[in-house]
């Protein structure tokens, strides 16, 4: 039997991550551009029904996330997916996980560097202009990996901060959207598509699921967190039932209050903005901000620790795994994780970016809901949360993303077939040098 990754050391980090802190991760990790755009896509979707399929999303995506709160609680180092794909099926796999990994982590942080300039031109028009674009995202992402290089206390501070900030104007959106509907009487907005097809409604679940969807970056620090084993499962799910009550709130009030909810290009701006006039909109707009900024601060906080972990596994050149004399954090890790961000940022748009991420993600997704009876073959005893059902749960979201990846626009295709083909190339010169672990 392979060695689990869990009993490995990790050299000279600091257990810093407490539970709560874990939980805002996981919400920072997950809430980011979505939620200011797609309430009216899905709305264009299937109408006022909308709020019906967030709840079922966050159904199916509770199938996904519990497959893995079993699977992270065997764990207690740094990798993630990765690590848990490696134990399950060898280092091939592994490999390959790590690669898709990587690429849906980088391209998504750097697709919502695109927007936070996007959305800064509102109040700053310049900034879409070449040099100064440039100029934005290179500070973005710069103050971000000083603060994470110097330490992942102040990581895990700047995250927590970032994630209260942006829960703000969420919950004011919904005080203010539930006021209108009240002082209307409960009957405005959108009606129901009534010719809404399955294909339709499959469209609207795929969206929802990616909006539901980078729960797996909190979970590669491990190696960083106080008691990972036992505050991972109660992370995803406390998580995953926040996120779930404000999406459903802010679909609602979206439908509910915007007469044409559909044809809205910023609907929670425009709610905000019917509601208590231009201010509410600038607030929402800045509030936009913030929620870009601080998903972009997960990511440089937690992604780094993937290639950190396989170079400790032996699949990644060693110098990955160097750690900071002074600050104990993976520098080498931080600094190139932060460099590819960068660069997507700059050579790719949006839409773009997104795409690649949302491929990525459906597939290491299986990989990790499969993982879930393998490992309790292999290990009966290592968990430390058992999910009820959990191989029918397994077999259920392996299914779901299946299902999922049907509907994926592979525009990106070519760069998905060379992420695998990088994998195996990283996979063959590790195994030629007969590493065993």
């Amino acid at each position: 039997m392979e060695l689990a990754p869990a009993k490995l050391p990790s050299h000279n980090l600091v257990r810093a991550i407490g539970r709560w802190s874990l939980v805002a991760l996981v919400v920072n990790s997950i809430i980011g551009s979505g939620v200011f755009g797609l309430p009216s896509t899905v709305a264009a979707l299937i109408g006022s029904y909308s709020p019906y399929a967030v709840l079922a999303a966050g159904a199916g995506m509770a199938v996904i996330m519990g497959c893995f709160a079993e699977v992270a609680s065997r764990f207690q180092e740094a990798g993630g997916p990765y690590l848990y794909a490696r134990a399950a099926f060898g280092r091939l796999m592994g490999i390959q996980t790590a690669w898709m990994l990587w690429l849906g982590q980088v391209s998504a942080p750097a697709a919502n560097a695109n927007l936070f300039v996007i959305y800064l031109g509102e109040f700053f028009p310049h900034a879409k202009d070449p040099i100064t674009r440039a100029l934005i995202l290179t500070a973005l992402v710069g103050l971000l990996t000083l603060i994470n290089i110097r330490g992942v206390r102040a990581g895990t501070q700047v995250s927590n901060l970032f994630t209260a900030a942006k829960l703000v104007p969420l919950f004011v959106v919904i005080v203010l959207g539930l006021l209108v509907l009240r002082h209307h009487h409960w009957n405005i907005g959108s009606e129901p598509i009534a010719s809404a097809s399955a294909r339709q409604w499959l469209k609207a679940m795929l969206l929802l699921v990616f909006a539901y969807g980078g729960f797996e970056t909190a979970l590669a620090p491990m190696s960083e967190a106080k008691n990972p084993r036992r505050d991972a499962p109660f992370a995803l799910f406390t998580a995953l039932a926040l996120c779930t009550v404000i999406y459903a709130l802010i679909q609602w009030v979206v439908v509910g209050v915007l007469p044409d909810a559909a044809q809205s290009q910023r609907p929670l701006a425009d709610v905000a903005r019917l509601a208590v006039g231009p201010v509410g909109a600038a607030l929402v707009a800045i509030g936009a901000l913030i929620s870009f900024y601080g998903y972009l601060s997960a990511k440089i906080l937690a992604m780094p620790r993937v290639p950190f972990a396989l170079a400790e596994q032996g699949d990644f050149p060693k110098a990955f795994a160097a750690v900071h004399p002074r600050f104990h954090t993976p520098y080498v890790s931080i600094l190139v994780f932060a460099a590819m961000v960068w660069g997507l940022a700059l050579i790719g748009d949006f839409k773009w970016n997104v795409t690649l991420s949302a491929v990525a993600r459906l597939l290491y997704y299986g990989v990790g809901c499969a993982a879930l009876p393998i490992l309790r073959r292999k290990q009966p005893e290592g968990a430390v949360f058992r999910l009820p059902a959990g191989n029918f749960s397994a077999v259920l979201g392996v299914i779901l993303c299946a299902v999922l990846v049907t509907r994926v626009d592979f525009g990106q295709s070519l760069i998905l077939v060379a992420t695998i083909a990088l994998a195996f190339v990283n996979w063959a010169v590790v195994a030629r040098r007969g590493v065993s672990h």
